[in-house]
């Protein structure tokens, strides 16, 4: 049936009259639970509503209704005007009202996104949907399924530096398996953005490891990712997974990886002729899979590791030499990855301008400045929060009727007679 006027009034006055306190609010819930056939029948009375209506004030009301408009398809000429509103309601919306209709507010949200990338303009989304994260979060641990769309949308604008920054949250709170897969994926690809490899590693290590009964393509695409970024931050890849690592993952993703397997392989041999000819060879697979930027920089990290291995034999090695040895162009070449390796940290040199000649020196790390304590120390604050929050979750899953029922069934699967019991005390 269609809204009258009145009873679209009737909504509104609910709104306005009961949006003061947690009672009010609570009551008013209610009203706009019972509401809903009514919401989502006329959409031209919808838009007139939420003129009327604060998101500040009226923020449980003005979800409701806006979640009904956005529900209905909007003309194209109509959608950037719409944005704007759902943006604005996000920014200005109070978090423990939209908190009572969580699924509400990710149904706004994941239709904004979808506008979003419709208008192929992800950099409008990206403000909005981490100011959303943040209200709809509980604290900080929690890891919301807004969460991957965010950082979708970073990965898209290129904005690495404001999806890293969600990254540095430690999360212990998990819903949806699939969100956290999506989320550690897609936060590896914000970190390699960022050229955070050690974080990236971290992130795409969760996904190739976490349990999984049946093996999922963000699993094969994050193996993938991560022996090109095992391979350019450690120089090396191992191909023997971890003992918690679900057996589906380690029968099943190296067939499906077989030219980043090569690719480690011939990475090996440390010979760069042969790593760019396999390279060539498979540029196609690579660049299909959307890896062949990422393929290009374990190529180019490759220099960068041959001139680490000189400065285990060399204590002077000239300019000409290092070019020579790691098939360089030529001493200008040379000097320009020597150099940029000093800035990055990955080695310790200097250069003499006037005849070409590099030495290589010690780390000067003597562990005991006032920075390097003072990282130490927060490392220590660190893990032992970190210990906590382990022993806790084990008092909570040792108390969990679902996890006690599935051990027990577990046990019953052996006759328990059937074995010695173990001595407590051995005499030899």
């Amino acid at each position: 049936m269609n809204l009258n006027m009145n009873s679209m009034e009737s909504v509104v006055a609910q709104i306005q009259g009961l949006s003061s306190n947690s009672s009010d609010i609570t009551q008013l819930h209610n009203f706009l639970k019972q509401s809903e056939e009514l919401l989502h029948s006329d959409f031209s009375r919808l838009l007139s509503s939420l003129a009327e209506l604060d998101p500040s004030i009226h923020s449980l009301g003005f979800l409701y209704i806006l979640e009904a408009c956005i529900s209905f398809p909007v003309a194209k000429e109509h959608v950037s005007e719409l944005l704007v509103s759902v943006a604005r309601f996000i920014n200005s919306c109070s978090a423990e009202q939209i908190q009572l209709a969580p699924n509400k507010f990710i149904s706004v949200c994941k239709k904004f996104k979808d506008h979003i990338f419709g208008l192929e303009t992800p950099i409008r989304g990206v403000a909005p949907m981490l100011t959303a994260i943040r209200k709809l979060q509980s604290s900080s641990e929690q890891l919301t399924t807004l969460h991957a769309d965010f950082l979708l949308l970073c990965i898209l604008a290129k904005c690495y530096k404001t999806g890293f920054s969600v990254l540095e949250d430690d999360i212990y709170e998990c819903d949806q398996p699939r969100e956290f897969f999506l989320y550690c994926y897609y936060g590896g690809m914000v970190c390699i953005g960022q050229k955070q490899f050690r974080k990236a590693l971290e992130l795409l290590h969760n996904v190739v490891t976490a349990p999984m009964s049946t093996l999922n393509a963000i699993a094969v695409e994050a193996y993938k990712k991560y022996i090109l970024v095992s391979l350019i931050h450690l120089g090396q890849f191992s191909t023997s997974f971890p003992k918690y690592t679900s057996s589906v993952a380690q029968r099943n993703l190296k067939n499906f990886s077989q030219p980043y397997l090569e690719l480690s392989n011939s990475y090996g041999t440390g010979r760069i002729s042969e790593l760019e000819t396999f390279v060539q060879t498979n540029k196609e697979k690579f660049e299909s899979d959307n890896n062949l930027g990422l393929v290009m920089q374990v190529v180019s990290s490759m220099y960068k590791r041959n001139i680490q291995r000189l400065t285990q034999t060399y204590l002077t090695l000239s300019l000409q030499d290092i070019a020579n040895t790691v098939q360089l162009r030529g001493p200008k070449q040379a000097e320009m990855h020597v150099l940029q390796m000093i800035e990055d940290g990955e080695i310790y040199a200097t250069i003499n301008q006037k005849d070409g000649m590099v030495r290589f020196l010690e780390d000067p790390e003597q562990y005991k400045t006032c920075g390097m304590i003072e990282h130490i120390d927060s490392s220590i604050k660190r893990l032992m929060v970190v210990s906590k929050k382990l022993t806790s979750m084990d008092e909570l899953m040792s108390c969990d009727p679902m996890y006690l029922g599935k051990v027990g069934r577990e046990r019953q699967r052996f006759d328990f007679d059937d074995f010695d019991s173990v001595p407590q005390k051995f005499t030899v």
